[in-house]
This record gives structure tokens, sequence and C-alpha cells, in this order.
């Protein structure tokens, strides 16, 4: 993270200059980090986001739910604003707002070696600030995994982990798909080590 963080300042001077900037730019607790420094657009990437949203996207088509990928911010309280790969948004108050959302009930996050920590750690202690949110999946292009957290009645985040020919139940929209799908087009890399899943 320290490579790509690249600013100290408010969250209002953020947006004033975010707003004239040619690529996209994360905010969390007065820093700014450049999103591109910290994952590049690699094929693997790109194509998962692409099939995860096109998924939801026919999935959700008539009802009153939109699916965005990662153009569209997403405003966590005061102290933070990110490009989720893929969110959800069934709230209407979501609808009043043209350039940002703020009450996701799904957020989903394609991996890369860079953002794992970043995505599993501060980012998601941030995304649990969130009341609307039930699930946040982060997906592993590597690995070909699929770690879904979902808030149970309690308030309380359950992992639910899929991977070698599983699925996945996004319950808060009501729907489930096969890591084939998600994986579609997908080139195997190299094996390598499952990652530690505890949160932070």
């Amino acid at each position: 993270m320290s490579a790509a963080e690249i600013k100290i300042m408010t969250r209002q001077e953020y947006l004033d200059w975010e707003a004239r900037q040619e690529t996209k730019h994360e905010f969390l607790d007065g820093r700014v980090y450049d999103v591109y420094a910290m994952t590049g657009a690699r094929d693997a990437h790109v194509t998962v986001t692409l099939n995860v949203a096109a998924l939801c996207k026919t999935h959700l088509r008539g009802k009153p739910c939109r699916i965005y990928i990662s153009d569209m911010k997403l405003q966590v309280a005061d102290d933070a604003t990110f490009y989720p790969d893929v969110f959800v948004t069934c709230d209407p108050r979501d609808r009043e707002t043209d350039y940002h959302k703020s009450h996701p009930s799904l957020i989903v996050e394609v991996l890369s070696p860079s953002t794992a920590g970043y995505d599993r750690g501060s980012k998601f202690a941030a995304y649990r600030k969130i009341e609307t949110l039930r699930e946040y999946a982060l997906i592993d292009p590597g690995l070909l995994t699929v770690d879904l957290f979902r808030r149970d009645e309690t308030g309380h985040w359950v992992l639910y982990p899929a991977d070698k020919g599983g699925s996945v139940e996004f319950a808060s929209i009501g729907l489930t798909v096969s890591l084939a799908d998600i994986f579609e087009d997908v080139e195997p890399a190299p094996p390598r080590a499952r990652p530690n899943l505890g949160i932070d």
C-alpha cells in the first residue's frame, strides 16, 4: 500500500481533486491511494469482473436493484471512498445521487497480489461500517476461489469459502452461481498457497 499512497487531504479536498484526475484514486482515513498503481488491469481481473457483473445484471433484470462496476464511487461514511470492482444496491436512496452510492447490499472485489491484503484488511474494515451491506465477496483469479463473508442476524460476519468446482450463493440478491461461470475464460495461473482468511 505504501507505494500507492500519494496524498493526505480532507474528504472534500479529495472529492474536488479527484474530479480533475484522469485516473481513479481511493480515499481512506485522510489518505489517497492510486488505484492503478495498486492493481493495474490484468486480463483475469477484468474478465472475472465482467463475468460477475453480467451474472448479477441478468439475474436482477426487472428488479429495483442496480449493478455498478469500478467506475462508480462507493462512499463509506465520511472517511472513505472506494471504487469496488462490482457492487449491487437495491436502496432507493442511491437513485438520488449520480456520482457516488452509499447503500450497497453486496460488494465484490477481485483480488490481485498487490491488493489482497488491503481488500481483506483495511478495506473490509471500512466496508463493515455500511449498515445496508449484507455480503462481501473476495474473488481470487489466481487460486480460482471465492471467499464470501455474510453478515448474520447477530451482526457477525461468517465466511463461506468456495473452490474446486463449487458454487457461491449471493443470498443478498437471491443468486447462486457456479465457480465455472465466475471464472469463465480465465486462464489458470501457476498454483500458490491459499492465504490466511482471518478478519482484521
